[in-house]
């Protein structure tokens, strides 16, 4: 899988025009695994999220598959106890841990309803 098409952003950033999901994938090296094998496959947006509990085994996968981090997308997300103002950013200082990068590059609300406002 080469030359994934790309969506190019307002900010000019460009996202990968589709990723690895690892939804339901469990974090006792099958994630780890999966993710290597993605990127090796040619994959360069990994999707994860704070409630499937494995962004831990993404970050080093996407750490010891060698490919420079600014070529693969991450896309995480926030989940529902955190959406007040301080608890949010304290879930994406977490995930950030979790997953051992300096950024991500897109941060999603997982299931934004309910008083999602501080969380913004």
């Amino acid at each position: 899988m080469a030359n994934i098409p790309t969506f190019k952003l307002n900010d000019g950033n460009e996202i990968p025009s589709f990723g690895f999901g690892t939804f339901q994938i469990p974090a006792d090296g099958t994630t780890y695994q999966a993710v290597k094998d993605a990127l090796a496959a040619g994959y360069r947006h990994i999707d994860t999220a704070t409630a499937y509990f494995n962004e831990q085994e993404v970050g080093k996968a996407i750490k010891d598959s060698g490919i420079p981090r600014d070529q693969i997308w991450v896309t995480s997300k926030l989940w529902l106890q955190d959406y007040a103002y301080e608890d949010a950013k304290k879930a994406i200082d977490l995930s950030l841990k979790k997953l051992g990068l300096d950024y991500m590059d897109m941060y999603l609300i997982h299931q934004p309803y309910g008083k999602v406002d501080e969380a913004w």
